[in-house]
């Protein structure tokens, strides 16, 4: 299987658009559409017979493959729409739980939705949301889970800590920090939006209380699936954020039906499992960590900037420090991503990191050493007329 421009046409992105961004939503290949263009004309053939009788077993068989992927019992994971959908489950379950004066612990590098969501939560109920600071440049692994320990006083009552972080692409030390919090009693949610696919899971084995990821970055599966694991000693607390028909019926079923929607991206997952299996077996780590790296060290000799985080706490993602250091606004980030988009033809996120602008740049098997040459020949071009502040 030949990588690069050869598979490109297995998805259907746009040819004119140099696409460094598989990050944020992900790319669905043309097969995994199709399967789930099937599934979606046998449910438009009779959809009261495919909700009613024939949903819950095929949903049955898609948890338990996807549960031996992520290793994990089938009985701990449910369906959720994105990782979002079930930090926000799992977040307000809880308020309950929280008293005014509680802390509710997430990293500095964290995903900026769960993070609203958990300042909706803390507004509530009287509690407060703290960061703890971790940097970025980061020098080693050591650095994320002290200043993590750091952060947690006896206030601390729950944490959320990303597994990959989204404005940064850093791989955090996932099981020492979720040590920190076991050994203080403190429940914490991992945010694996990224984690599916790109890195290996056992979630059985994590030692988390709670976890979310998306299977439709890195798992190829369609927009709107993604999954939520809850340690059994905690199931009969947590419910769906749409509450319907079966509150009261227990985990699996509460989630099994919120109403009425589209669950062939989950039924597709499959689809995905099976891509990403074709593609591993070809070489598709290798091919895609060893270009982000070696684009990686180029652009940021080129810009003259550090390289932000060692090599060993990276996968697919990475984040480029800007020349000057320039302070992220929203308003800046995005301004530089609508000008890389808009002049140079890339999609590429901006990022702000501790308050400072980043690109943030996805590596993926579609994508060969060109398109990275094309973001650093745009981002020296655009550091030489000091245009990244706006």
């Amino acid at each position: 299987m030949k990588f690069g421009k050869t598979i490109r046409k297995e998805w259907l992105l746009d040819e004119e658009v140099v696409f460094l961004n598989h990050g944020s939503f992900g790319a669905c290949p043309r097969s995994v559409l199709a399967v789930q263009r099937e599934w979606q004309e046998r449910m438009e053939s009779e959809p009261v017979r495919f909700m009613m009788r024939e949903l819950p077993q095929h949903l049955d068989s898609v948890r338990a493959e996807l549960a031996a992927f992520v290793g994990s019992r089938a009985e701990d994971l449910v369906f959720v729409q994105n990782a979002t959908d079930g930090a926000n489950a799992v977040l307000r379950s809880l308020l309950p739980t929280f008293n005014p004066g509680n802390e509710l612990l997430t990293a500095s590098h964290a995903y900026r939705a769960v993070r609203q969501t958990m300042v909706y939560v803390a507004e509530l109920c009287g509690a407060v949301v703290v960061d703890a600071k971790v940097p970025f440049p980061i020098a080693d692994a050591g650095e994320v889970t002290d200043a993590i320990a750091r952060a947690i006083t006896p206030r601390t009552s729950f944490a959320v800590i990303d597994h990959i972080t989204s404005p940064t692409g850093v791989i955090f030390p996932i099981k020492e920090i979720i040590a920190l919090f076991v050994e203080r009693g403190i429940p914490v949610l991992i945010d694996g939006a990224h984690a599916p696919g790109l890195i290996d899971l056992n979630l059985d084995t994590l030692g988390a209380d709670y976890y979310v990821g998306n299977c439709h970055k890195w798992l190829y599966a369609p927009k709107g699936a993604a999954l939520l694991w809850v340690d059994k000693k905690h199931q009969s607390k947590i419910h769906p954020t749409v509450i319907s028909h079966f509150l009261g019926g227990g985990f699996q079923t509460e989630f099994g039906w919120t109403g009425t929607l589209d669950p062939t991206a989950w039924l597709s997952i499959p689809a995905g499992i099976k891509f990403h299996q074709e593609l591993a077996i070809a070489g598709s780590r290798d091919y895609t960590r060893k270009m982000l790296l070696d684009a990686r060290r180029e652009i940021t000799a080129t810009l003259g900037v550090p390289l932000g985080a060692p090599e060993e706490m990276l996968a697919n993602l990475c984040a480029f420090p800007l020349p000057n250091d320039p302070d992220a606004t929203d308003e800046r980030v995005l301004h530089l991503h609508d000008m890389l988009f808009d002049e140079y033809g890339i999609e590429v996120p901006a990022m702000n990191a501790n308050g400072k602008l980043y690109v943030r740049a996805s590596s993926q098997v579609y994508n060969d050493p060109s398109d990275f040459d094309a973001l650093k020949d745009a981002l020296v071009e655009i550091a030489s007329a000091v245009r990244f502040t706006g």
